[in-house]
């Protein structure tokens, strides 16, 4: 009977495997593909990978919106770990009811869909003349209740008789902050990093109503123009695609056990 619940086991783990997999796979080998043999459903890889990039280069460029994705992602995610893990160290370190009410706000403050602010941003930033730039880019999210419970709660295991001990030694909460709690914390920055890079790499709604100037394409907006028209080449979408999909997926693979970790660590703490 245990035989039998480990063989039905991995059986749907198999199936449940496969189907998360073969996405990934069918856009890998689209790509290498032309559209008649993508929309007659052929599976395996072709011999258009290179006659598809010639023909993306040509349409697109993939180079200045490949780098505007990189540069606006890596600076929102850096700014927004360093300005959370500052709110979620203060929120548990210098704990009291006042600061319990005002997590509370934030965390329903979660349940306001970016779409209902979305007029009022814009307003905001083009009365402000700050279209197209990485600060109308980064500013609107740099700061997010998810990544503040993360670092609180990854705060709460965080031994205060260390804090105690620098303060007694003459250390500032700025460098106790810096020299002992990040380096500490370096699984829940993992995981905050690749949560954070992976939705700034990824958003495409905000970009597209802010960043008015085409020197200021990113990744996905450049991917959204490619299945506009009368006529879509689904081998150039589908290689925009995956060169899209790759720096995430990497970020993803380098820090896994990281991220694992630090969400444990969250959830324990």
């Amino acid at each position: 009977m245990r035989k039998l619940k480990n063989l039905a086991a991995y059986a749907v783990l198999t199936v449940v495997s496969f189907l998360s997999v073969f996405p990934l796979y069918w856009m890998i080998a689209a790509a290498t593909n032309n559209s008649t043999d993508i929309l007659g459903g052929r599976l395996i890889f072709g011999v258009n990978l290179f006659n598809n990039l010639e023909k993306l280069l040509e349409q697109q460029n993939v180079g200045r919106a490949f780098g505007n994705s990189l540069f606006y992602s890596s600076v929102l995610s850096l700014l927004s770990l360093v300005v959370c893990s500052i709110a979620g160290y203060g929120f548990e370190i210098y704990h009291d009811k006042a600061k319990d009410r005002l997590m509370s706000i934030l965390l329903l403050a979660m349940m306001v869909p970016f779409a209902a602010t979305l007029i009022p941003l814009f307003k905001m930033f083009t009365g402000l003349h700050l279209q197209s730039t990485w600060v109308a880019y980064v500013l609107p999210t740099i700061s997010t209740p998810f990544l503040i419970m993360l670092f609180r709660q990854s705060a709460r295991s965080f031994p205060t008789e260390i804090i105690e001990a620098a303060r007694i030694d003459g250390l500032g909460e700025l460098r106790i902050f810096a020299t002992i709690f990040m380096p500490t914390m370096k699984s829940t920055y993992a995981a905050a990093m690749t949560v954070t890079f992976m939705n700034a790499w990824n958003n495409y709604l905000w970009p597209r109503v802010i960043m008015m100037s085409g020197t200021s394409q990113t990744m996905p907006m450049m991917v959204a123009n490619l299945s506009v028209g009368y006529s879509i080449d689904y081998g150039v979408l589908m290689l925009g695609v995956l060169i899209c999909s790759l720096p995430t997926g990497i970020l993803f693979l380098v820090l896994q056990r990281s991220f694992a970790n630090g969400i444990v660590g969250a959830v324990k703490g």
